[in-house]
């Protein structure tokens, strides 16, 4: 049996939910560029959406599409075969657990569940042998989806957007994780604190930084992902942006982030 590599050994099935509940701080975006990143160095990855809006599964233009055993809405609220959700992208490597509307209902109908809370780790932990890392794109909220995702991950990319009201709800994030770490999942860490759409020509993007590294330390990744007009315009196309415009700084940033994730993974691991 050929000897593997540190790094292939550490990353196999690793579960991250990317979340905040703040909106618009580049959740989806960086879920997508990141699985794509891994998937075209030849890792097998697993997209799953948990948001509503389904702006994930559009992003990598599966929009409408379904699995054939359905989408993350069947996936919660049935007892299906974990398999029977899994819809190929255009991305070799790169799989999808598609989400649409029905996903609103979810909520309400797992209240009465047993086991509410462990119903997506439920689907995804059969798959963890199939797939070195899954990725959770989770709503802008810190309800029973967004908590279904923390029980069900190893650790949280938390993108955070630099601007005067970025860690603004960043504590009520932090204080959820500490109670799903106390009650229902010990392991879960934070994977990273991601900067995003951040500007070096502002005194204000700069300052936002700074405190950032100086709360978060060494969780924060090294990688910075800049305002960029092509990972704006790549979503409209259903494509990441290392397909639309692999040159462009948003593609690059990614592409080095991806390759920190690898490293942490590893680290984590040892």
């Amino acid at each position: 049996m050929p000897e593997q590599k540190p790094d292939e050994r550490a990353v196999r099935g690793r579960i991250v939910a990317v979340a905040n509940q703040k909106g618009g701080v580049g959740k989806t975006t960086t879920a997508i560029n990141v699985a794509t990143s891994l998937a075209l160095d030849g890792r097998s990855v697993l997209l799953v959406d948990v948001d509503p809006q389904a702006n994930l599964t559009s992003g990598v233009g599966q929009k409408g599409q379904r699995a054939p055993g359905g989408t993350a809405y069947e996936a919660l609220v049935t007892d299906g075969d974990a398999e029977g959700f899994l819809l190929p992208t255009r991305v070799e490597n790169l799989f999808l657990i598609p989400a649409d509307r029905n996903l609103t209902g979810a909520e309400i109908e797992m209240v009465p569940m047993l086991a509410r809370e462990r119903r997506l780790q439920r689907v995804l932990e059969p798959l963890r042998a199939r797939f070195d890392f899954i990725f959770i794109d989770c709503p802008p909220s810190l309800g029973l989806l967004t908590l279904n995702a923390l029980v069900a991950a190893d650790a949280v990319l938390i993108p955070l957007h630099c601007e005067y009201f970025a860690l603004e709800g960043l504590a009520d994030l932090v204080g959820t994780m500490r109670r799903v770490r106390g009650a229902l999942n010990p392991s879960l860490d934070i994977e990273g604190v991601l900067l995003t759409m951040f500007d070096e020509r502002t005194n204000l993007g700069q300052q936002v930084a700074t405190d950032v590294r100086q709360f978060f330390k060494e969780k924060v990744f090294r990688t910075v992902i800049p305002r960029n007009v092509r990972l704006g315009e790549a979503p409209s196309h259903g494509m990441p942006v290392i397909l639309y415009d692999v040159k462009s700084r948003g593609a690059e940033a990614y592409r080095a982030l991806a390759r920190e994730v690898l490293e942490r993974s590893a680290a984590t691991a040892a």
